[in-house]
């Protein structure tokens, strides 16, 4: 089974015409026709950060289930982290990570099954400097284990170096860079990526680079098409 998967910073559904509309951002998700999303920045910073889209509004104008990672009742995920599943796909997990570093960061991680098969998805948004990204990545790394191979970290990797900076996840993961999506206005750097296990097939990827999505947030959304091996669904 063809899975898509994609990544979306919706700025706290405000977009480059500094208009907070979350309809905007969910008309956006929709158009990906996605399985599994993960949004970053979705919840304020402060307070008891409520979220910037609605639960509501998700469930009656998406095909989506909200994956359980909020502690409280106002916010949609953790650390600003959500992952949205489509109905009909089965959440049979669900993790945070604490990363390190100087600003408060997190990693959330959600085990989807298929037709008898699973995959691990790992959403972040990693911190502004590459000492402490490093850090990160490497503290997703560890925590992953031997599930390593059926996972796909993705997220804002706010890494401008195409060849430095993902060093951690190298020996175990394929760093995919589906194009530029910063700034969505005029896109100049992939800030945006997937990191694709062993036993994960990238089919295809790319950039929404609608005129919706241009306007939504300061970032573009990335996609990608993966399957899970034959050798991982057999087992």
């Amino acid at each position: 089974m063809r899975l898509r998967l994609a990544s979306y910073n919706i700025q706290k559904a405000v977009g480059v015409d500094f208009r907070r509309d979350p309809e905007r951002i969910l008309d956006v998700v929709n158009a990906l026709d996605a399985d599994i999303v993960a949004l970053q920045e979705v919840d304020k910073r402060l307070g008891a950060r409520p979220s910037a889209l609605c639960r509501n509004l998700i469930g009656t104008e998406t095909d989506f289930q909200i994956a359980p990672l909020a502690e409280n009742d106002v916010s949609l995920g953790w650390h600003g982290n959500a992952v949205l599943v489509r109905r009909g796909l089965e959440i049979t997990e669900v993790e945070r990570v604490d990363l390190p570093g100087l600003e408060p960061r997190g990693a959330v991680r959600v085990e989807v099954t298929f037709e008898q098969s699973a995959i691990n998805v790992v959403g972040a948004h990693l911190g502004l400097v590459r000492f402490h990204r490093r850090l990160q990545l490497q503290t997703i790394r560890d925590h992953l284990g031997e599930a390593a191979g059926r996972t796909v970290v993705m997220g804002d990797f706010n890494e401008w170096s195409m060849d430095r900076g993902m060093e951690p996840l190298e020996p175990d993961f394929q760093i995919i860079s589906p194009g530029n999506s910063f700034h969505a206005a005029r896109p100049v750097a992939g800030l945006d990526r997937f990191a694709l296990g062993q036993d994960v097939e990238l089919r295809d990827a790319g950039v929404e680079q609608g005129q919706l999505a241009s306007r939504a947030s300061d970032h573009l959304p990335i996609w990608s098409d993966v399957g899970i091996s034959a050798a991982e669904t057999a087992n």
